[in-house]
């Protein structure tokens, strides 16, 4: 997997746990899918994330683009 695949996997991953906690414990972890939301964004408008750094940091391959051919 590359790095924008894990971005984009774990953003989905955190966005639908999310709203399950809102639905089966507590309406504030809402919050938390604005926040993912927000830095989703922030990213788009400015192609920096934080997480991208970290995975490249830690050598998870760069690859291509997303949903580009193999």
């Amino acid at each position: 997997m590359t790095v924008d695949r894990i971005v984009h996997t774990i953003a989905g991953s955190f966005i639908l746990a999310s709203l399950a906690l809102a639905k089966l414990h507590h309406p504030n972890w809402l919050w938390f899918t604005a926040f993912v939301g927000a830095n989703l964004l922030q990213s788009g408008l400015t192609n920096w994330c934080l997480m991208s750094s970290i995975l490249r940091k830690l050598g998870v391959p760069v690859g291509g683009p997303v949903g580009g051919s193999r």
